[in-house]
């Protein structure tokens, strides 16, 4: 069934506050122009052309992945931040108040029993999606949801719409502003956060009618999410929220103050891999342990790594498999099921977590079979064979990597 945008914004109400919130939306904005890809020569490409992209202190640079070849070079002021746009084409570049759309330059389109395959020079468009303190970007359920920290609002759009022309959108006012997170799923429902500037408490369920249909209020500092098989994921500091239909229930952590802020998830597994911190006072906890969540058994194991990580090192293989990046430069493999090491993988050299969130450090990126670790000390990005177990190539760059995603093509 069709969301209704004046039905969302009703059913982002809180309950007691129903009567007052009212119809307090309209439709973003209609499909516009965007761009001049007019102006790039367009041409037939033999297969995938995964492209790679990289932020850098002033910028962000696009690469071929195969050739390691830098396909665009596009200057930015202060800090930026990269999110799948949820069409295998774009990528979403947080700057200031605004997502801003980043055409990677290629994509495939279905024809009959096969692919064509096209790519064109990337562009970083003037396509943006405007709010105040944009945060996370989620990709689900056939929908992309925006977070607007500073409004307490979530924008969507059907990525399918995302051309060079940009996608009609719809808003979900919340309640009050907060560093929060929505996850659109298959049977068009929406999960999102609960909060306010001070305090995070749990997560509301609203239907494809957009009423709200459950609320769980026992996830205190709510952060993070993930997709597994079955079931999403959300992060608490005493454990984590398990989302199955409209029931939500609470997996809790073996310490009473034992957070989970990061979750990496996958299609092709019930469990879920979660960071795990246990120092509330520690202004940057450099912690050894993960956590794997089954979450069809309702059941949390920890697996010490005897090495730190940071929140950067999280992954998921193409087979379901955990992986964690360690500052011992190591990239372990982990059977999420018997909760054990199978692999450990020197890729970099050993590295510290710096105290700043927003510097660069060694970071994961799974794209589709390819592993990629980027390596700031060494301008490097390198490519992990997960058969051999070893690091199959190195991309030398010209800027110093901070975040890493990309498309595939």
């Amino acid at each position: 069934m069709n969301r209704s945008p004046a039905l969302l914004a009703l059913a982002a109400c809180s309950l007691a506050t129903l009567a007052a919130c009212g119809n307090t939306t309209q439709p973003a904005s209609s499909p516009s122009p965007s761009g001049t890809p007019t102006a790039r020569e367009t041409v037939d490409a033999a297969g995938h052309t995964p492209r790679l992209a990289i932020t850098y202190n002033g910028g962000v640079q696009v690469l071929d992945a195969a050739t390691g070849k830098p396909e665009g070079d596009f200057p930015l002021d202060g800090f930026t931040r990269l999110n799948q746009a949820g069409n295998g084409r774009h990528l979403l570049v947080t700057e200031g108040d605004h997502f801003k759309a980043l055409d990677m330059g290629v994509w495939s389109q279905a024809h009959g029993d096969h692919f064509h395959s096209r790519k064109t020079s990337p562009l970083l468009t003037d396509m943006t999606f405007d709010g105040s303190h944009p945060g996370h970007a989620v990709h689900h359920g056939g929908r992309t949801a925006l977070f607007y920290d500073g409004e307490g609002r979530i924008e969507w759009f059907e990525p399918t719409s995302l051309s060079v022309e940009k996608p009609q959108t719809h808003q979900v006012k919340l309640p009050r502003a907060h560093h929060g997170v929505a996850v659109f799923r298959e049977d068009d429902s929406l999960v999102h956060t609960v909060g306010d500037e001070k305090t995070r408490t749990g997560i509301a369920i609203q239907d494809g009618d957009g009423h709200r249909v459950a609320e769980n209020k026992d996830c205190p500092g709510v952060h993070g999410e993930a997709a597994a098989k079955g079931a999403l994921s959300v992060g608490c500091e005493d454990g984590i929220l398990v989302v199955k239909g409209n029931k939500i229930t609470k997996v809790k952590s073996p310490d009473a103050y034992g957070r989970i802020g990061n979750q990496a998830g996958s299609e092709k597994s019930s469990v879920v891999l979660g960071d795990y911190k246990v120092d509330k006072k520690a202004e940057l906890e450099r912690p050894t342990r993960i956590t794997l969540t089954d979450t069809a058994k309702g059941t949390l194991k920890l697996v010490d790594l005897k090495a730190s990580y940071s929140f950067r090192s999280l992954g998921r293989g193409a087979g379901g498999e955990a992986l964690v990046l360690g500052t011992d430069g190591k990239l372990r493999v982990i059977d999420p099921d018997a909760a054990r090491v199978t692999a450990e993988i020197p890729v970099t050299a050993a590295w510290t977590e710096p105290t700043e969130w927003q510097k660069p450090r060694p970071t994961l990126y799974v794209q589709g079979k390819d592993v990629w670790v980027s390596e700031p000390a060494t301008k490097q990005l390198h490519l992990v064979d997960m058969t051999t177990k070893k690091v199959g190539r190195s991309i030398t760059l010209d800027r110093v990597p901070n975040e890493v995603n990309g498309v595939t093509g």
